[in-house]
């Protein structure tokens, strides 16, 4: 397994976390991976074979082969059919809605094909030059020009939205609402409403996410045997609140997490 992430272009840093490639050889490729929210929506091209992402134990669809996947509250399965190829745009929560005019909540806890949010047009001669590009490198500069333009065009996402999440990744989801809105509830009503617009989720869930990611970054590189130091250090009331909200955004337990075969590749996301 091959994941590699790069830096974005200055302008974009403030939108864009990084970048991303994976490939796996198809002999690798076969097992189910469980994927669990991360707090970010993602931009993905699909240069290999087929995805699977499964909505039942047995059923499933193919992703979109160029699509954007939105806010996710829950965990869900995906397996490759052969050989995985992908490049990736990894956007801040805040970041993709500077690019496009639909209502985020739309996109959440699914894949949207490309084509739906920019026009098949310029959806389809964007993934073409990716394909064509000869690297990485290449594929960042087409996919910068592209969001750069469109950047130009949109209108910069509400200032109470982006101090909101600032706020929440500074603490790493450990501060209530009310602080942030300095009690100042009459404010609430409006930051939820342009959440589910900009964001896709509540300002509570996207909490509780950046809460989790930063305890999964520390049961990644801590000993199993430390979960009550993590979800202190996570700011969770005690230890089983700690495993409730686990389970509640991974399905399993903080220790089923570790060295299972399904949580393979957002160990490799997440570390």
């Amino acid at each position: 397994m091959n994941y590699q992430t790069f830096e974005p272009h200055p302008d974009l840093a403030p939108l864009i976390s990084c970048y991303w490639t994976l490939e796996v050889p198809a002999e690798m490729a076969a097992e189910k991976q469980r994927i669990v929210p991360d707090g970010t929506i993602e931009m993905a091209f699909i240069l290999g074979d087929d995805i699977k992402r499964f909505t039942s134990e047995s059923d499933f669809l193919l992703q979109p082969r160029a699509m954007v996947l939105g806010q996710t509250i829950a965990p869900f399965f995906i397996q490759p059919t052969g050989y995985v190829n992908t490049f990736a745009i990894r956007f801040y929560p805040h970041g993709f809605a500077n690019f496009v005019t639909v209502p985020l909540r739309s996109l959440a806890n699914t894949e949207t094909p490309m084509a739906d949010l920019f026009g098949e047009s310029t959806a389809n001669a964007l993934e073409q030059k990716i394909i064509a590009a000869s690297g990485t490198q290449q594929r960042i500069d087409i996919i910068e020009q592209f969001l750069l333009d469109k950047l130009k065009d949109s209108t910069v996402i509400d200032g109470i939205v982006s101090s909101t999440i600032e706020a929440l990744l500074v603490t790493n989801g450990n501060t209530s609402i009310r602080q942030i809105l300095k009690e100042d509830v009459s404010k609430r009503r409006q930051l939820e409403r342009k959440f589910a617009q900009q964001i896709g989720i509540s300002p509570k869930q996207m909490g509780k996410v950046i809460r989790l990611q930063s305890a999964l970054k520390m049961l990644l590189s801590e000993d199993t045997n430390k979960l009550t130091n993590i979800a202190y250090e996570s700011d969770y009331y005690d230890q089983a609140h700690f495993i409730k909200d686990f389970k509640e955004f991974t399905g399993i337990s903080p220790k089923e997490f570790l060295g299972h075969d399904h949580m393979l590749l957002s160990s490799v996301f997440y570390k």
